[in-house]
């Protein structure tokens, strides 16, 4: 019975520390209306020129589009064609990325503008990994990963507060 117990304690730590590396979170307060906010995020054109972590976006958004996206992860760069799910102007914009097919890898990534004012926002960059090498893949790649929200994030701030 005891050795049951111990093992029960252990897996649920573990699948605490995988839920924990399997999603990201990362949020900072800007100094621009949501419009403003909004109007920075969905231009996928100006990407390259501003964002140091998807370093290039092809696409629309809108609902049911699919964009081609360029990370650069440590120097390497990776493309990944994800599909918006949801884009609602001034507020979410969210999308599926996959490695290879449905169940591998999959990330839903999102971006969510809170107006805390008129010319306020919290913007919040976010993702949840799930699929059968999730917790494997984001071990090595969840430090670098989470470093990229936070310089994105900055980037956004200093793009959207220009004006």
């Amino acid at each position: 019975m005891r050795a049951i117990t111990t093992f029960t304690f252990f897996t649920a730590g573990l699948m605490a520390q995988s839920q924990n590396l399997r999603s990201l979170e990362k949020s900072i307060i800007i100094n621009a209306s949501a419009e403003k906010v909004w109007q920075v995020l969905t231009d996928f054109d100006n990407w390259e020129n501003w964002n140091s972590f998807i370093i290039k976006s092809e696409g629309k958004a809108e609902t049911g589009t699919k964009l081609k996206n360029t990370f650069d992860n440590d120097g390497k760069e990776m493309v990944f064609k994800p599909r918006i799910l949801k884009a609602e102007p001034n507020k979410e914009l969210i999308w599926i990325g996959r490695l290879f097919m449905p169940g591998i890898f999959d990330g839903t990534h999102g971006f969510r503008i809170e107006e805390l004012g008129p010319n306020q926002v919290k913007f919040t960059n976010y993702e949840t990994f799930k699929g059968l090498f999730s917790g494997m893949i984001m071990k090595k790649i969840h430090a670098s990963t989470a470093a990229g929200f936070e310089k994105m994030n900055q980037e956004l701030k200093a793009q959207a507060e220009q004006s």
